[in-house]
């Protein structure tokens, strides 16, 4: 039985891991190409990209590894025309880099601060820029970005530069959805909760546990209203849904992934 992306091509940024196991973009590229898209694998860490494809390619799916900036208008504008030479068209586009890093107002150096959002909010902006067209004329396309529940709600961690850019990014998303919905291009956000990734593993023990990893993933699942912490999975599952068909008729949507999590008062 065909999948539910067959025959489509699908672009998927940070489609590599930031360390052993399964990321978001990872995760979502793998179940991309077992529901039949052909999946173009972007990422800064060109190893972690080719490692994606690798495991496409061992359940033979269709993927093309490229490495890419994703801040760098350049190197945005020469990934979509590699795409369209490799694959012909984009059908789908998912973006979900994103890093975290711990700051306050008045602590948080600018540098920090320019870092996260040329790659939490810009890279959005530019690759959106360059697919957008594309879409246009093809009649139609799917985006979905990665945002965050820390886009719309105070998570007890102090990284204003992580709040205010995935909060842009929710509405960058409405923004391009009803700009562009008479043209049938689609765009909806997923905003996912605590979830246990490689990328907390990186940089965030500090701001929970003094460094100690196994204190910072058991306080997080406590902190979850379903005792856990969601996963990678969980996040490739709702991208998939909303990249497919059967969301046609959803658009400007941000989707909440978080066990419940935004929900509680306290």
């Amino acid at each position: 039985m065909a999948g539910r992306l067959a025959g489509k091509v699908a672009i998927i940024t940070g489609a590599g891991s930031s360390g052993p196991g399964w990321g978001n973009g990872k995760a979502t590229a793998v179940l991309f190409a077992r529901e039949g898209a052909s999946v173009f694998a972007v990422d800064v860490n060109g190893t972690a990209a080719a490692e994606t494809c690798a495991i496409i390619a061992g359940e033979g799916g269709i993927a093309a590894a490229h490495t890419t900036d994703v801040s760098s208008h350049d190197q945005v504008r020469a990934m979509v025309a590699t795409c369209l030479e490799r694959f012909g068209r984009i059908d789908i586009l998912h973006n979900n880099v994103g890093i975290a890093v711990v700051g306050g107002a008045v602590d948080l150096p600018e540098e920090e601060w320019d870092r996260v959002e040329r790659v939490n909010q810009k890279s959005v902006f530019l690759v959106c820029k360059h697919v957008l067209p594309v879409m246009e004329r093809q009649g139609g396309g799917a985006i979905v970005n990665t945002a965050s529940i820390a886009g719309i709600r105070w998570t007890g961690i102090d990284y204003i530069s992580y709040y205010a850019t995935k909060g842009a990014v929710g509405m960058m998303t409405k923004g391009i959805a009803l700009a562009y919905a008479a043209k049938g291009i689609r765009c909806n956000a997923i905003l996912p909760g605590l979830m246990d990734t490689p990328m907390i593993r990186h940089g965030l023990p500090d701001a929970y546990a003094g460094g100690d990893i196994d204190q910072m993933i058991e306080k997080r699942h406590r902190q979850c209203p379903m005792g856990r912490m969601g996963d990678a999975w969980d996040v490739a599952n709702a991208a998939l849904f909303l990249a497919s068909d059967d969301a046609r008729y959803i658009t400007a949507h941000e989707l909440v992934v978080d066990g419940g999590l935004t929900a509680r008062c306290a």
